[in-house]
């Protein structure tokens, strides 16, 4: 039996739904904290998430709108998004024992102190032991039971075997690291960088285009990353490389349609008001920015597509700029 029986997550949008279901299917007894009563309802009574995971059935889950739901965890998946991170683990710390591993699966860069989600934890609830779990995964292909492959950075190995044990199943496989960096860095970049490959779908470039796009934003996740303390091994895996491409190559990504419909000329402020998920890409882009900036990393694409969202350039002045840019060398 795993140490870790009792599994809770924090968060029930869809990605914490479907890393419910997992690991209730592993096994695990699993608890959910949810924001709205009416999804912790929902998921109590076995009617799935119809807010956030419509049509796809799920066992019932023991759910509550009430934080303290999260008392005597073994272990916590923290997935709620990146901006809030910071207020909801100061609420949930009274109810985190000390040496419980946290993973982190939001993918994002907090924008006030332009610190990635494992200083935030650290700071809120300096207790807990991180750990990132990031990769090439869309919710609803986890809660159908599709295979899936994942990235599970901790700094001990014996740790990280035990929490691959308490999650992973044949269809949804973590694979450990140590570089929790390299993990947290490629899922906040890839988002924005989807945001561009949507522009590039919404404008009608043309596929050539939108493969060099990919190729030379992994070039600027590598740099960034590179400059944090992350290993190169770690961007070109499953939670660096393997997450952009997919992020960047379906429209199922709320990143990608979200630059899409940009580049079909709507504005950024009626997009989002459409939506009940948060886009991260959109909260992470100023701070991500700020950040290459701060390490005088150079990120040209990710830098046009916060002059978009800004409302300093248009996607057709964003796209001249990129495309007068000088030739030079591949790095």
């Amino acid at each position: 039996m795993s140490p870790f029986s009792h599994i809770a997550v924090m968060g029930a949008g869809a990605w914490g739904t479907a890393l419910a279901y997992t690991s209730h299917e592993a096994g695990r007894m699993v608890s959910v904290w949810a924001r709205e009563t009416e999804v912790a309802d929902a998921l109590s009574a076995g009617r799935g998430n119809p807010v956030y995971l419509p049509d796809i059935a799920l066992p019932n889950f023991n759910a509550s709108d009430d934080i303290s739901i999260l008392t005597g965890a073994d272990a916590i998946l923290a997935v709620v998004p990146a901006q809030f991170a910071r207020k909801t683990f100061e609420a949930a710390r009274p109810y985190i024992a000390d040496r419980t591993p946290v993973l982190l699966c939001a993918k994002g860069i907090e924008q006030d102190t332009l610190t990635l989600m494992t200083d935030v934890l650290a700071e809120t609830v300096p207790g807990a032991i991180p750990a990132v779990l990031s990769g090439p995964s869309f919710a609803a292909d986890v809660a159908r039971g599709l295979p899936t492959a994942v990235t599970l950075a901790c700094e001990d190995e014996a740790l990280g075997q035990a929490l691959m044990t308490a999650i992973g199943r044949p269809t949804f496989r973590p694979y450990w690291s140590d570089d929790l960096i390299g993990a947290e860095v490629g899922g906040a970049v890839k988002n924005v960088l989807a945001i561009a490959c949507g522009m590039v779908e919404g404008l009608a470039l043309g596929k050539s285009a939108h493969a060099a796009l990919i190729a030379r934003g992994f070039a600027e996740m590598t740099r960034l990353g590179i400059a944090m303390g992350a290993r190169q091994e770690t961007l070109a895996g499953l939670s660096g490389l393997g997450d952009l491409v997919l992020t960047c190559s379906s429209p199922q990504s709320r990143n990608m349609s979200f630059g899409k419909a940009l580049g079909e000329s709507r504005s950024a402020s009626d997009i989002l008001s459409e939506r009940k998920a948060v886009t991260e890409g959109a909260a992470t882009a100023p701070a991500l920015v700020a950040l290459a900036n701060q390490l005088d990393v150079d990120m040209p694409i990710c830098s046009a597509v916060q002059t978009i969202l800004s409302g300093a350039a248009t996607v057709d002045d964003a796209m001249q700029v990129l495309l007068a840019r000088p030739f030079k060398s591949e790095r």
